[in-house]
């Protein structure tokens, strides 16, 4: 049956339609699936989600060590293996924003109104040897780790 609209290059007619694809009684498409976050959006979720459930976590080695998280690390720069010795947790609160002005040095202020202002909680691996100290930031670490992940069988 022809179709007035078209879909990305993993959705093939002739392969079959798979799980959720039907055709309505008068030819138009109907999908029961929904599409999913973007990837830079499902991370920021996966980072809150991590950050909350190591907070709550009553043993915090056992609950990085089920995570996946190295408690060594190869030294990029090729000295000797980096240690990890500290998980940094920072949160900002964003009260305003600023931005360059037309024709002046001056930014152009906005302080937000108080249900705008907006929670940011960054996590940090901090891995260190005599040589250097490195930080591994989280949503770095989970979109490595998600990657690995989706490669596996």
């Amino acid at each position: 049956m022809p179709h007035d609209h078209s879909h990305g290059p993993e959705h093939g007619h002739e392969q079959g339609q798979g799980h959720g694809h039907n055709h309505g009684p008068t030819g138009e498409h109907l999908h029961s699936y929904m599409q999913g976050p973007e990837p830079e959006e499902a991370l920021k979720v996966l980072g809150a989600q991590f950050v909350e459930g190591f907070l709550a976590a009553s043993d915090k080695i056992a609950f990085l060590r089920l995570s996946g998280v190295p408690f060594e690390r190869v030294d990029d720069a090729g000295g000797p293996a980096l240690k990890l010795v500290d998980v940094a947790l920072r949160t900002d609160w964003q009260v305003g924003t600023a931005s360059p002005g037309f024709g002046t040095e001056e930014l152009s202020y906005l302080p937000f109104a108080g249900a705008m202002v907006a929670e940011r909680t960054r996590m940090a691996f901090v891995y260190v040897s005599l040589r250097r100290r490195v930080e591994v930031d989280l949503l770095t670490f989970l979109s490595h780790h998600a990657a690995v992940q989706d490669t596996a069988p």
